[in-house]
Order: structure tokens, then sequence, then C-alpha cells
């Protein structure tokens, strides 16, 4: 039987044992075009995410350290993320290789929280992550989504809307973007130029202030 196939028949019975608070999510990073990797899913309402559909953050990240340092890459449990309608998500991440050690699929585990964070007193052992004080990312759809999104965050690393940063504003922001992989995103630089207000060359000499 194939991986792919195994990994389907696992989603499909803990999505089964779970209910339809639970979503099972596969990526395949490896045969399949990265902005659209999703290729089964289970209980897709929970995100209202289907197959065809971008990666997420966890996944982009690991996607990025593949690129760079993919020693880095290990799979994730119990951290939070929530949905563009504001539901809560606790969610498990496992990083699925080849027998050469290249990263194939991703195998997720959005579990919906919402209701039960009402009675977390109760249920405190379950809903409670890992990291306490981690606050969920919105799962995004797309790859677009997930660009506009790291740079929201720059903005708000930097502490100043766009109209107000200063050149070292704008390499702070910038810097966090590269570091973040977002120019790993086709046509993300044209983007990224046009939000903060500088050209393709400054973007450039931005990235490369380090070195």
């Amino acid at each position: 039987m194939k991986r792919l196939d195994i990994l389907k028949q696992i989603a499909h019975a803990l999505a089964a044992q779970f209910g339809p608070d639970c979503e099972i999510v596969i990526h395949d990073l490896k045969t399949q075009d990265p902005e659209h990797s999703i290729v089964h899913i289970e209980n897709g309402h929970v995100t209202n995410r289907s197959e065809g559909d971008g990666p997420s953050d966890a996944v982009f990240d690991a996607i990025r350290k593949t690129n760079k340092n993919p020693e880095d890459i290990k799979d994730r449990a119990g951290y939070l993320m929530k949905t563009s309608d504001g539901k809560i998500l606790k969610c498990s991440t496992s990083y699925i290789h080849d027998d050469d050690g290249s990263l194939h699929y991703v195998f997720g585990i959005n579990y919906d929280i919402t209701r039960l964070t009402m009675i977390e007193g109760a249920l405190h052992a379950l809903v409670t992550p890992l990291d306490k004080k981690e606050k969920p990312k919105e799962i995004t759809h797309s790859v677009n989504d997930l660009l506009e999104q790291l740079i929201e965050e720059s903005v708000a690393l930097v502490g100043k809307p766009v109209a107000l940063m200063n050149k070292e504003d704008k390499v702070t922001a910038i810097q966090f973007l590269n570091d973040s992989g977002a120019f790993l995103i086709t046509k993300s630089g044209d983007k990224v130029a046009n939000y903060f207000g500088i050209s393709k060359y400054t973007l450039y000499s931005y990235i490369d202030v380090n070195k």
C-alpha cells in the first residue's frame, strides 16, 4: 500500500473517532505545487478548506526550513490556531519524510475547541496548549493570504504604520519578512515593495543590508 493511502486511512479513522470538530489534513510538498498542497482533508468544514488549497503557516514554515535548515523541521503538538470566522483550534503537525530523508507529506490534526473553552475549567488538560503564552495564528487558504498575514506581522513588529516608518523601520520589517520566508512566494517582491512604497532595487538592498 502506498504511503499516501496509509495516511488517508489513518486520517479517516481519526476523523471518525473524534467526530466532526476534528479536521485531518494531508499536504503533499513533493509532487504537488506548493500553492495547492492539500491532497486530502477530512471534516474540511472546520477551516473551510478543501483539496487543492494552499499551505497554512505551519506547512509554509516547513517549506522555508527545507530550503534553509532542514534539520530544524520538527513535529509540533498542542499549539493554537484560529480560523477567519473566529474558531479556536488545537493543532498538531507531523512531518513525513521519504526513505531518502526528504520531506514529502505534512499530516495535520486541527480540533475545534471553541465550545470546549466555555467549560475549560473541567476540560483544562485537553484544551490548554503546551505554550500557554502562544497566541493563535489565522489559518490561510492560499500563499497570497499567507503573504498578507506575514506583512501584517512585520508591521506589528515595528509598531507603527508604514506612512510613519523611516528607513530603519522598513529594514526591520523586510528583514523579518525575509527570515519568515515571504520571498519564497511567487511575485512577493513586487507586492512587498509596493506596500512599503519602495523600489525593487531598494527592497533587495534592505534584504542584503546585513551582508
